[in-house]
């Protein structure tokens, strides 16, 4: 209900940045893998040297997080969401309590974190408990990420408060877009809170405009980059 316009596709994501010369030096470990009913991409980031990480959209999966945490000695700072649809903050609450971390929202999308239980109603999705947000995020502010940090980028369009998350590692960046924007389709405007040209303008003024090369990880199915969606993507060129 929540995805794309022009369909779902389940696909389990992977990415590892790593740079180095006959050897393997990972920086930044990146763990990407479909999440929930509605398959949302749920992203673990940690940074490598002091295993701190973050978990970006926690729609399920949980016991998937876990594993990850426990294999890599990891410490969740926080709890990351490009909006507040339930497919993408229905387990945000379960790994609050396992694992800790700041919940992190923009402030635009508080009333669909509020009507989380309206949420699972409308999907027919079994209620859970709900944390209260701890940190509300703006466009221009960074997520700690031990020797990193994640660039918080408002994206508004397919929710008022959506936003997208752009890390660098050496000479690869990634941008986990949410529902801002997948390959070659965009997120759906005619849910509340959506507007089609204003979609299109964050993607226009705040993802096109960055590193064509970046990795985009979409909220659902596979991850593109920012230079073939503003070449190829047939909802909103470059």
């Amino acid at each position: 209900m929540w995805d794309v316009q022009g369909g779902r596709r389940k696909t389990r994501l992977r990415v590892s940045l790593a740079a180095g010369c006959g050897k393997v030096v990972t920086v930044l470990l990146v763990e990407t893998f479909p999440a929930g009913p509605l398959q949302c991409n749920c992203s673990v980031v940690a940074c490598a040297d002091t295993k701190q990480a973050v978990v970006v959209d926690p729609g399920g999966e949980t016991e998937r997080i876990a594993e990850i945490v426990a294999h890599y000695d990891l410490t969740v700072r926080s709890i990351i969401h490009t909006h507040a649809h339930v497919d993408h903050i229905y387990c945000t609450h379960d790994v609050k309590q396992a694992h800790g971390g700041d919940i992190c929202l923009h402030r635009a999308d508080t009333f669909l974190y509020e009507a989380f239980d309206q949420q699972c109603m409308t999907l027919r999705l079994p209620r859970r408990a709900r944390s209260p947000v701890d940190r509300f995020v703006d466009h221009g502010d960074k997520i700690d990420l031990g020797k990193h940090g994640l660039d918080v980028i408002h994206t508004p369009g397919h929710t008022p408060g959506s936003i997208c998350f752009e890390v660098t590692d050496g000479s690869r960046t990634i941008v986990f877009a949410g529902d801002t924007l997948f390959r070659r389709s965009v997120g759906r405007t005619d849910l509340p809170g959506g507007d089609a040209r204003t979609l299109q303008r964050s993607i226009r003024e705040r993802l096109y405009t960055r590193d064509p090369h970046a990795v985009v990880v979409p909220g659902h199915g596979p991850s593109t980059t920012l230079g073939e969606e503003a070449r190829s993507n047939p909802f909103v060129r470059g």
